[in-house]
């Protein structure tokens, strides 16, 4: 078995490539959830919202929604194409509070 020595300056060249893959990485997977589907607690603490208004959203038809076993699933692609479609652009016009 050959032995191949390794200089400070391969270690250098290393650890730039791995940095470099790290945040190839990290940017590939940023702002999107470790889990696809996700529970009604776990959707409600990322919106801020009630039981009642995430019961609401699924009743009108604004988030769609799997039910298996009693328990209900919602696919993070929905809710973020949800928060999306709902988007609300200042205008000088729009005020929420007086509507």
């Amino acid at each position: 078995m050959a032995t191949e020595i390794i200089t400070t300056d391969d270690l250098r060249e290393f650890k730039l490539e791995l940095i470099d893959e790290f945040k190839k990485i990290l940017k590939e997977h940023a702002g999107t959830p470790v889990k696809k589907w996700l529970r009604s607690p776990e959707v409600r603490t990322m919106l801020h919202i009630s039981p009642g208004t995430l019961q609401n959203l699924r009743v009108n038809g604004t988030l769609p929604f799997t039910k298996i076993g009693g328990v209900l699933y919602y696919d993070y692609q929905d809710i973020h194409k949800m928060l999306t479609e709902n988007r609300v652009h200042n205008s000088r016009n729009f005020d929420p509070i007086l509507k």
